[in-house]
């Protein structure tokens, strides 16, 4: 077995938990004041936003990959304005990979965010604002710390869905050693290969990954729940 593991490279897991770690950050700062809005705002056409959110959800990964392709080319209008500004086009680069597991990833942050503002008693708002605190502070006094594990579940759940990926950052990314290839595509190619223990090593070891996400998850939230 180690001798197994010595020939194993493990860059695809560096650059797996590198992209889930930048996706998942980056979804927390997009998705919470997004979430916030969509939660307390009386915009009328708010239901058209949720559904755009929701779109990955239902969208196969092989054509939201492809549109994002387009996009991101350097034919495309975002992937020729990154390549006139950094020299390089954003697909079959890192850059790239991260932008669609953000897109794809999205739902995953900002539902369980939306549900844990909703889920907030109102009555709480109300004694804030009656207090005299502002929306800011009542939003860090008062809203987030009373929906801590919706926090948590989006942060879990969008890290884990990122280091899952495989459909979106294949066809956004291709399979470039150091620079796109990640465990899911690692695995992939091993098969293809017919390297089934290289194959079951990765996959292993992404299982044990996922599983150990989704445990710390169901444990903080349950150290939440008996704090409350």
């Amino acid at each position: 077995m180690l001798e197994v593991l010595k020939q194993i490279d493990f860059t695809p897991f560096y650059l797996t938990l590198k992209l889930a770690f930048t996706t998942t950050v980056i979804l927390f700062f997009v998705g919470l004041p997004l979430a916030y809005f969509l939660a307390y705002s009386k915009f009328k056409f708010k239901s058209a936003i949720e559904a755009v959110v929701a779109l990955p959800l239902v969208l196969p990964p092989s054509v939201l990959g492809f549109y994002l392709l387009l996009i991101l080319s350097k034919n495309g209008f975002l992937g020729k304005f990154w390549e006139e500004l950094f020299g390089h086009q954003l697909a079959f680069h890192y850059e790239g990979i991260v932008l669609a597991s953000v897109i794809f990833s999205f739902p995953f942050m900002v539902h369980p965010l939306l549900s844990g503002f909703r889920s907030v008693n109102k009555t709480l708002i109300e004694a804030s604002y009656t207090l005299g605190k502002s929306k800011i502070q009542t939003l860090f006094r008062v809203i987030l710390p009373n929906m801590k594990p919706a926090i948590m579940t989006g942060i879990t759940l969008s890290f884990a869905h990122t280091v899952g990926e495989f459909g979106v950052v294949l066809m956004v990314g291709g399979s470039i050693e150091g620079e796109t290839k990640v465990v899911s595509i690692a695995i992939y190619d091993a098969v293809e290969k017919l390297d089934y223990t290289t194959a079951h090593v990765y996959a292993g070891i992404l299982f044990g990954i996922s599983f150990f996400v989704l445990l710390v998850l169901y444990m903080l939230n349950k150290k939440f729940e008996v704090g409350q």
